[in-house]
């Protein structure tokens, strides 16, 4: 397809924190042939549940608060598909994520269904493709774009390379985009995930258009558009092969060792008390820390004593107050935490209703076994970093190591504990 000559775009709008992620979920799956007739690709079962809810699950794990399906083909299913998550125990609730979709009355391709979804387009949005599973830190990825870019793929570098057409990365821009191979090797290849400026929409001719085949290569021929690489699992179910290896593999990766990190004195300087963002200083090296282990695949969990809510310092909505703004700070640098536990109870506090003893409260490791609980953790390789001796007999409580942390760099003593965990 010959692209006209573009118009000059407008300014970029300021950089805004990732908070939706479109899907696209139109194709029509023949490839999987029988499987197929009745239901679209993305729906199909894989390690006990659609494919879908291990994207959705992933990206909730990331902050993303709003998912847009962009579908076609039996797209009565999609809406019945959307139409249970927002039950009260449905998927949207257990994962927080609002879910809706946009159905093409004809076949757009993947440009023309972003084209069709222009109003409902954030400034700038993660894109996937809905048939494939890609491990990689969705807020490395969503870093600002240089001047003059309107888009970044996730690039995997695999063996073989015969399924996929290529792409010649030179530093950080994606030059150029090639066909199939015609012999097996090893090659660069799009991973399915985007960061896009919705700028790029007046890149996408009219009519009916693939991203793949007519937009991404005129981007890339035109300086517009970057990659980076990662090194995640990445799986796609195009095929029955592929399909019967995602049911096999894709639950068993995303069982994960965690990094359970104490909160005062190892994330933040412990002032005492710490409740309020005019109180908080992060350890040298934190957040950096915390996203070299979600750049490593971790789980990473905060654990932390509030006995402070207990004497009556302040309240639990502090506590929260206080975490929401740590997640918000530290996605603004491309890291997360997944998931937060902290105990509010001490045996002599002043307030009655947190007066008592809790196995939550370390030297206990209730809070450790309720995350496990909850997650898929791989206890080998998983470990605490904690600042007192309470947060060392946790760790033996919970049966994986314990670091104790005396200060100074913390993204130097997690390298230090992943280094020497690779020996």
């Amino acid at each position: 397809m010959t692209m006209p000559v573009p118009e000059p775009l407008p300014a970029p709008s300021p950089a805004q924190l990732p908070r939706q992620c479109v899907i696209l979920v139109g194709g029509l799956g023949t490839r999987l042939g029988e499987r197929t007739r009745l239901t679209p690709k993305p729906l199909l079962e894989v390690a006990g549940k659609p494919f879908l809810d291990h994207l959705i699950g992933n990206l909730a794990r990331f902050g993303f608060e709003r998912v847009l399906l962009l579908g076609g083909y039996r797209g009565e299913v999609l809406r019945d598909y959307c139409a249970e998550a927002a039950t009260a125990d449905g998927l949207s609730s257990r994962f927080g994520i609002a879910l809706s979709c946009l159905i093409e009355g004809s076949p757009a391709g993947t440009g023309g269904a972003l084209v069709q979804a222009a109003d409902a387009l954030d400034e700038r949005f993660l894109l996937l493709n809905g048939d494939s599973f890609f491990d990689v830190n969705y807020l490395d990825l969503t870093a600002p774009l240089d001047d003059g870019m309107l888009a970044r793929v996730a690039l995997r570098r695999v063996e073989d390379a015969a399924r996929y057409g290529t792409v010649r990365l030179e530093g950080e821009r994606i030059r150029a985009f090639a066909e199939r191979p015609e012999h097996a090797g090893a090659g660069l290849i799009n991973g399915g995930i985007y960061w896009m400026d919705r700028r790029i929409l007046d890149r996408i001719p009219a009519g009916p258009c693939s991203l793949e085949r007519d937009v991404l290569p005129s981007l890339a021929e035109r300086g517009e558009l970057e990659g980076r690489c990662y090194g995640g699992a990445f799986i796609d179910i195009g095929i029955p092969e592929d399909l019967a290896r995602a049911d096999e593999l894709l639950g068993a990766w995303q069982r994960r060792p965690a990094a359970f990190l104490d909160r005062d004195g190892v994330v933040n300087l412990d002032h005492g008390y710490v409740h309020r963002r005019d109180h908080f200083d992060w350890v040298e090296g934190a957040v950096e820390a915390i996203k070299l282990l979600n750049d490593r695949g971790y789980y990473v969990f905060l654990i932390t004593n509030q006995a402070g809510v207990a004497h009556g310092y302040y309240e639990e909505a502090a506590v929260n107050l206080l975490h929401g703004w740590m997640r918000e700070e530290l996605r603004r640098n491309g890291a997360h935490l997944d998931d937060v536990r902290y105990c509010p109870y001490h045996p002599e506090g002043v307030v009655e209703r947190y007066r008592r003893v809790s196995d939550w409260r370390k030297p206990e490791a209730g809070m450790l076994r309720d995350l496990m609980a909850h997650w898929p953790v791989d206890s080998a390789g998983s470990f605490v970093i904690g600042d007192r001796d309470s947060d060392m007999a946790a760790a033996r409580a919970a049966g994986i190591p314990g670091h104790l942390f005396t200060g100074g760099n913390l993204l130097e003593r997690v390298r230090g504990i992943l280094e020497a965990g690779e020996r």
